[in-house]
């Protein structure tokens, strides 16, 4: 700010000069004393100037409008919603949506650096304003390869960004529990840039979570229980409530939340497809999820706002207070949340409904072709197993949270896996798709549905390697290649023809097209892999799969380097070893 603007600022406040805009007549959530007023909201070059009663140059009717400080999603990966920065940021904003704290991970174990110059580069295209935190663990794991590799001397010019609030999601907490060099000179990286440490510690407890938490972690978006969210708080942390496409969190954690210690709980939609978002919403239907699950409005609100902000540190937006951005939210009511106008930076951006700037996209070419597979065929799938006895990974719907199983299934005269489709246990195999190994490892999944074809995705949490489940070898071949062909994306066969497929140019994560056309794509997938595979209608079929690879969450999961049991973080075998009598 400079000191005109500043003069100006104070003078608007004061009532002694016209502000640029003044919403008249609104009701002003406080959120900070918990109050509802009745008033005019000035604005001065960005800025909210005071609450009260002014005259503008510019003057909007907003009677009868709850005026609501800007939402903030705590914590979200953009690619997970399958298109570009500046695009989610046209599909967010009318749904209030002012600030988005982004963890960009998966672009980055694909591209490395380059991967988040060109998110912040197409972030600077949308009036969204997306803060980043710089991913902390790539590759998540030594247990599998990814794209890049980033090290805490690789961290040191990015976390000093303006943009950059810290170090996202720490994922690997065996690593800071064992105090491994690499991983405290990534925590003393940001801890030496003054920058924050965000959490993901699904299923830690008792002196473990200290440690962790002791490490410097602020926050955790892995609560599925009320246990584990009263461990956290308990130990100092923000809890992200979550509600995303996959993972539906949000409910179970409700009843937790209370007068008590609501002030350390954000809300956050990680993964949210825009097919999500066009149905239901974004923060809006948090908020509506809070209110319906009997949480106070303004305690919810106050979550989405000056929680999420204070957290960040973004002191300053998260209240309609003199002084703090002028980002407002004019909503119809408390209780359905139907946004009617957004203003961002005292910028009407959004009115019922409709993004108002021009888009305009980065060019995708330096995050293109990154589907780069060696000498894969069918062959690369056989197994050869010498028992039918095998361990399985146990898909549990409404998470990523998966079990351990044992299963017999049937074999060829080869030790070949045939598919049965009295047992829902079908093929699964991760391709690896960035270094040209040549990796492939098998394993079974159970509880997925599918009874035809295979379906494949080069978005597989957090290597991104190619995942593909299926019915035979040579179904999932056929998926396999499709998707190289395709340069990534989601590929689901049938008889060995592509049925239906969505493809991601964007590091084969995202698309450069908008927001409709990925969520019709993803409804005919759907659709296909409901009616067509066969797949169960309680499992989200793609962010389902495209989870069971991610080797930080319990219990067993496969990587392109074998078949990886979380709980004991070690590889086991695929078939289960005969016990001696």
């Amino acid at each position: 700010m400079t000191k005109e603007g500043l003069r100006k600022l104070i003078q608007t406040a004061g009532g002694r000069c016209k502000a640029d805009v003044v919403l008249k007549g609104c009701k002003v959530v406080n959120v900070f004393s918990g109050e509802i007023v009745t008033g005019d909201v000035a604005l001065s070059d960005g800025y909210i100037a005071g609450v009260g009663e002014y005259h503008g140059l510019r003057e909007v009717d907003a009677s009868g409008l709850y005026a609501l400080p800007g939402f903030i999603d705590s914590h979200i990966h953009i690619e997970s919603s399958y298109v570009s920065p500046e695009e989610l940021g046209r599909l967010l904003v009318p749904h209030g949506a002012t600030t988005i704290i982004a963890d960009p991970h998966e672009i980055v174990n694909v591209c490395g650096i380059e991967g988040l110059d060109y998110m912040m580069r197409a972030s600077e295209r949308t009036a969204l304003d997306i803060k980043y935190m710089l991913p902390s663990c790539v590759p998540a794991t030594p247990f599998e390869h990814a794209g890049a590799e980033v090290l805490a001397a690789d961290m040191a010019e990015p976390i000093t960004r303006a943009q950059i609030l810290g170090l996202g999601e720490f994922m690997n907490y065996p690593g800071i529990l064992n105090c491994d060099e690499e991983v405290l000179d990534k925590l003393l990286c940001a801890k030496g840039a003054g920058k924050l440490i965000d959490g993901h510690s699904p299923g830690l407890a008792g002196l473990d979570l200290t440690a962790y938490a002791a490490a410097g972690i602020q926050g955790d978006h892995e609560c599925s229980t009320v246990e584990e969210m009263r461990d956290r708080l308990e130990r100092g942390m923000y809890i992200l409530l979550r509600q995303g496409s996959a993972c539906h969190d949000l409910e179970k954690l409700l009843p937790g939340v209370t007068p008590e210690n609501s002030r350390r709980c954000l809300l956050c939609s990680d993964d949210r497809q825009p097919k999500t978002i066009l149905q239901e919403g974004h923060i809006d239907h948090l908020l509506r999820m809070c209110v319906d699950g009997g949480l106070d409005p303004v305690t919810a609100v106050r979550m989405a706002t000056l929680n999420a902000a204070e957290c960040f540190r973004l002191y300053d937006r998260g209240a309609i207070a003199p002084g703090y951005r002028a980002d407002i939210v004019l909503v119809d009511d408390l209780t359905d949340f139907f946004v009617e106008q957004v203003w961002i930076a005292g910028e009407l951006v959004s009115k019922q409904g409709e993004y108002l700037p021009e888009i305009q996209r980065e060019p995708i070419a330096p995050v293109m072709g990154s589907v780069r597979l060696k000498d894969f065929s069918g062959e690369k799938l056989k197994m050869h197993l010498k028992s039918n006895r095998v361990r399985t990974i146990r898909i549990l719907p409404g998470g990523v949270v998966t079990g351990k199983g044992e299963a017999q299934v049937t074999l060829d005269e080869n030790g070949e896996f045939v598919f049965d489709p009295a047992r829902d246990i079908c093929k699964a195999a991760v391709v690896e798709r960035h270094r040209y190994t040549g990796n492939v490892a098998c394993g079974f999944l159970e509880g997925y549905g599918i009874r035809r074809g295979a379906v494949a995705l080069s978005v597989a949490h957090d290597s991104h390697n190619i995942i593909v489940a299926g019915v035979s070898d040579g179904e999932m071949a056929a998926a396999v290649q499709a998707l190289a062909a395709q340069q990534g994306g989601i590929v689901l066969v049938e008889n060995g023809q592509v049925v239906e497929s969505l493809p991601l140019p964007i590091a084969g994560l995202m698309t450069d097209r908008d927001g409709e056309w990925v969520a019709q794509r993803l409804e005919s997938i759907h659709e296909a892999a409901y009616h067509r595979l066969g797949i169960h209608g309680s499992v989200e079929p793609v962010m389902t799969l495209c989870f069971m690879s991610l080797p930080v969450i319990p219990q067993m999961k496969l990587t392109d380097m074998g078949l990886f049991d979380v709980e004991q973080f070690q590889f086991v075998p695929v078939e289960v070893e005969e016990t001696a009598v």
